[in-house]
């Protein structure tokens, strides 16, 4: 019951947090304007929130609940380290950058963020690693085959070198 309650409250979460990263992937021209729709009277990105929805209630139908777990779970880890990783990199090559937050302790932080996670996600199955590079590689398609042309700043770069 608790593996019940825990998993359906990260999913809401994820669900909520994917529909505004699609909208703000969409205003930085990495998917399709579309994407970024806002609904005129709730003032919230719809098209992304019912895409998000709807792939959400068909992987919720079509797959045991063991799977999507594990699903979530690669993919939060992932994350987190990435996250992480993205931490120490900017402290480095940006440090003067503005930082309204900023992590303490860097690269222990960072470092031991990106190992725990790490950790966490080697002890995941292998079938669960092999559906991540295939989400992946999904995802890379769509960067190589819309993202890479219409982003905002590979065009603002472009304009720049005319």
């Amino acid at each position: 019951m608790g593996a019940i309650a825990g998993l359906s409250s990260v999913v809401l979460v994820l669900m909520l947090g994917q529909s505004r990263v699609f909208y703000s992937m969409s205003r930085d021209g990495l998917l399709p304007p579309k994407f970024g729709a806002i609904h005129p009277r709730f003032k919230t990105p719809w098209v992304a929130t019912t895409i998000t929805g709807a792939v959400s209630l068909l992987m919720a139908a079509l797959f045991p609940i063991g799977f999507l777990g594990e699903l979530v779970s690669i993919g939060a880890l992932l994350a987190f380290a990435m996250v992480c990783g993205g931490i120490w990199v900017m402290r480095i090559t940006k440090p003067e950058l503005p930082r309204p937050f900023r992590t303490p302790w860097v690269p222990l932080v960072p470092i031991l963020g990106i190992l725990f996670a790490g950790a966490q996600m080697v002890a995941l199955p292998r079938d669960t690693w092999i559906r991540l590079v295939l989400w992946m590689a999904l995802g890379l398609v769509i960067y190589f085959t819309y993202g890479h042309r219409h982003s905002k700043l590979q065009l603002s770069k472009a304009k720049g070198m005319k």
